[in-house]
């Protein structure tokens, strides 16, 4: 069975419904299967605790959950044309699987989403490739073979998934988003597979 990770982070739920949409596509694969996951908030707080367990949605990440995968989706809310800090201090914690190359030559991909159409959409999709290219990881977009992608009036770009959530953040996936959204994923799982068979 091949294995795909999606890593996550959501603040208003639009990001974790994207990573379900990806996950959709990773198991529309033959032989692949998704894991969800997601990184606690960071906070200023250093007393402060969180459950084990968040109390709704995938569970928090650990390192354990990089071994044995065989390829990576991460997905974050568009922070000033960068991908969260939650997200962002997980990925600064992966040096003992960078030195020990757990991840190199796997294929990954991003996605993201933000409050208006030019929102940092894409900066944020490349600036989370930077982590994975470090990792030896294989970049995966998504090709223009994708009818979606020429005709989205919202998300979607060639980078990676992206949806248009709107001011407050409201503005469900369109016909366009979710179809890029599953098609990412099926395509990081076709790759994987692959790659796996070789």
């Amino acid at each position: 069975m091949t294995e795909i990770l999606i890593l996550f982070h959501s603040e208003s739920g639009n990001t974790a419904t994207m990573a379900n949409q990806i996950a959709r596509g990773v198991e529309s694969v033959s032989q692949c299967s998704s894991k969800l996951r997601t990184v606690p908030p960071v906070t200023p707080d250093t007393n402060a605790t969180l459950p084990a367990v968040p109390p709704t949605g995938a569970p928090y990440i650990t390192l354990d959950d990089l071994q044995g995968i065989d390829g990576l989706i991460i997905g974050s809310p568009t922070h000033f044309g960068n991908m969260s800090a939650s997200l962002k201090y997980f990925l600064d914690q992966t040096s003992p699987q960078w030195f020990r190359g757990t991840l190199s030559g796997k294929p990954a991909a991003v996605f993201t989403s933000t409050g208006s159409l030019h929102g940092g959409q894409e900066a944020t999709l490349l600036t989370m490739m930077v982590p994975l290219l470090h990792h030896g990881m294989l970049i995966t977009g998504i090709p223009y073979s994708e009818p979606a992608l020429m005709k989205t009036a919202s998300g979607g770009t060639p980078y990676g998934a992206s949806h248009m959530a709107g001011e407050d953040g409201n503005i469900p996936l369109s016909d366009e988003e979710r179809e890029l959204c599953q098609a990412l994923g099926k395509r990081v799982a076709k790759i994987a597979t692959q790659l796996n068979t070789h």
